[in-house]
Formats: C-alpha cells, sequence, structure tokens
C-alpha cells in the first residue's frame, strides 16, 4: 500500500483509540506508528538494488519488529503524556494493532512481505489488491481529510474515523472474494485449455479489482494472460514467455542474479535486449499486456554493469499509458 494510504489508516486509528483525550496528537502518533515499518527507506542509501529489493518489506515488516517496535513507542508515549490516564498496556495494545495492521495490509499486495524475519525468508503475499488501488485508499484518506478540516465532537469524529477504516475493509473483503473466484476460473480454464505448468498465480491489474494478471508455467517458461470478472468468452488468451535459463548461465556464480532469483520466487525470465541481458520479475505485471499481449514486463532489470535499475520496480509500471490505452484499459475490464 501507498505511503500517503498508510498515513491515513493510522490517523484514523488514532483518532478512534484517543482522540477524545489527546486530540489531534492521536492522529499524529497512529500515523506515525502506522508509518514505521516504512522506515526499511533508507537501507536504499547504502545497499545496492538487488540487496535493497529483498531489504525492503524486510525485518521492519515482520512480526518481530512489531513485536520490538510496539513497546518503544508505547514507552515513549506514556512518558510523554504521563498526565493523561491512559496506562501503558493500553498504549502498547495500540501500537501493537496500528504497526500489525500495516504488516498485515502490506501482505495483500504482490511485493511479499517477510513476516517471519529473521528466522525464515519466506514472504506472504495474497495477490489480492494492487499496491496502490483509490477504491481502497479513498475512504481512509476522506475521514483523514475532514478530521483535519473539520471540528466536530467525540462521537462525530469516531463516527468518521470508523466509516473511513470500514469502507476500506469491505472493498479489501471484496477483493478477496473476487480473488477466490478469479483462481478457481483460472484453474478451470488452465485445464480446460491443457497448459501444463507447476505453478501459477493471479493478482489485479493496476489500480483495481475486476481485471486481473495471469501467470502460470514451469521451469521451461510462462503463459502470461488477463481475465476480467466480466468476461463472457469461456477462454483464457495466453502468451508463452520461455524461461531462457540458459542466457543466465554464465552468471551462475554472481550474487545479484542469485538475489533476484530469490527476490522473484521463481516466476522469472531471461532476454537479450541488443546486446543487454535483462532479468524479468513476471510478479509486477506486463506493460499494457491487455492491449500487446507480447509487450515487455514492468520489472526488468539490466544484468550490465552500470546499468541504472534504481527504479525498477516502477519504471515500466506506466509505460506507454495515455488516453487511448486508458479506454482500452476499461473496455478490458468489462470484458471487451
Amino acid at each position: 500500500m501507498d505511503s500517503i494510504s498508510h498515513i491515513a489508516i493510522g490517523a484514523c486509528m488514532g483518532e478512534i483509540f484517543g482522540g477524545k483525550k489527546l486530540g489531534n496528537k492521536a492522529m499524529i502518533w497512529g500515523a506515525i506508528a502506522q508509518s514505521l515499518p516504512d522506515i526499511d527507506f533508507i537501507a536504499s542509501f547504502w545497499m545496492d538494488t538487488a540487496s535493497n529489493l529483498l531489504a525492503h518489506r524486510g525485518f521492519t515488516h515482520s512480526f518481530l519488529f512489531v513485536l520490538i517496535a510496539s513497546p518503544i513507542l508505547a514507552y515513549i508515549t506514556d512518558r510523554f503524556h504521563r498526565p493523561l490516564e491512559i496506562q501503558f498496556k493500553t498504549w502498547l495494545i495500540f501500537f501493537i494493532a496500528v504497526i500489525g495492521s500495516h504488516v498485515l495490509i502490506d501482505a495483500f499486495n504482490n511485493y511479499g512481505t517477510a513476516w517471519w524475519e529473521p528466522f525464515n525468508h519466506h514472504r506472504v503475499t495474497f495477490n489480492t489488491i494492487y499496491v496502490a488501488d483509490p477504491f481502497l485508499s479513498i475512504w481512509p484518506v476522506l475521514a483523514f481529510v475532514i478530521l483535519l478540516i473539520r471540528k466536530g465532537g467525540e462521537m462525530w469524529r469516531k463516527k468518521i474515523a470508523v466509516f473511513g477504516l470500514s469502507l476500506s475493509l469491505v472493498y479489501l473483503i471484496y477483493g478477496i472474494a473476487n480473488k477466490v473466484f478469479i483462481d478457481q476460473e483460472v484453474r478451470r480454464l488452465l485445464k480446460t485449455q491443457q497448459v501444463v505448468y507447476d505453478d501459477y498465480f493471479t493478482t489485479p491489474a493496476p489500480l483495481q479489482t475486476w481485471l486481473w494478471y495471469v501467470v502460470a508455467g514451469d521451469s521451461t517458461g510462462f503463459y502470461v494472460g488477463f481475465i476480467s470478472l466480466f468476461d463472457k468468452k469461456d477462454t483464457l488468451k495466453l502468451t508463452f514467455f520461455p524461461r531462457n535459463e540458459h542466457l543466465l548461465d554464465p552468471l551462475s556464480e554472481s550474487e545479484e542474479l542469485s538475489k533476484l532469483k530469490r527476490f522473484s520466487e521463481g516466476f522469472y525470465t531471461a532476454e537479450m535486449w541488443h546486446d543487454t541481458l535483462v532479468f524479468n520479475d513476471l510478479r509486477f505485471g506486463q506493460m499494457i499486456g491487455w492491449e500487446q499481449p507480447d509487450q515487455k514486463f514492468v520489472f526488468h532489470y539490466y544484468l550490465k554493469e552500470g546499468a541504472d535499475n534504481s527504479v525498477v520496480v516502477q519504471r515500466g509500471r506506466f509505460a506507454f499509458w495515455n488516453g487511448e490505452v486508458f479506454q482500452t484499459f476499461f473496455k478490458r475490464i468489462f470484458g471487451y
């Protein structure tokens, strides 16, 4: 989830928790706590890109971090607001809930969240919500803005905060329901079309939860396509991308490549772009793939010395998007 949404969710939780006694300070503490796991961004200042990909949503998004950070914040706030009758254990429960909700929410999109670090490097991902979904974020953000600009009684403010969080939760549950339906359809269509695969995943295409990106394959390569909840045809149009593992053989001892493979969780391919070897992580989607099935993948990492990979996760996310592409995107959402 994007930073603005985390801030808004934390502020709403803070208002519900302590708005009566703390005023806007409650929203500030909630926003700080909800944003705290993203402190891992500072790793980018000294880590190489491949290492930073693993560091992001690593230890600071683990349950152990929640258990370490929560009592520290509870101690600070208990000392800072000591005249108020808010006990340490109440602060502790609040911060566990706020920081823990950040760690939980981030697992619903496709980046992956290291819940079990440092004991286990497995990343949890439910592939249910796009990383920046306005239909999920608008409600807590709207509630946060209202709470900032308008005064009101305690119950009125609490209702606004609950309203924002509740609608966001309803949409999240709706996204989970869509995910269950889409997965059932994809498995059925893959079987009907006799597609051979060892593993697959589905994840929402950008900014919504009706059009889904599909990847299924094995060690030889992957079938990629899109499916909508509103599709009328009983087929799944797929394009095959070979893994091309042989292209990576000369770099088999490369620590950089090893980290990229670990980060991709096995969903990767290799390609030659002119004289440059490229590593594709398929989990982040395909550039306007619903319109051009053979398009490049959003995450493409140049395995070339001196190459700029600093924005590898974002650089292809909205490449080629314009008014016409938006129109085809909306049409594809509704099954056309």
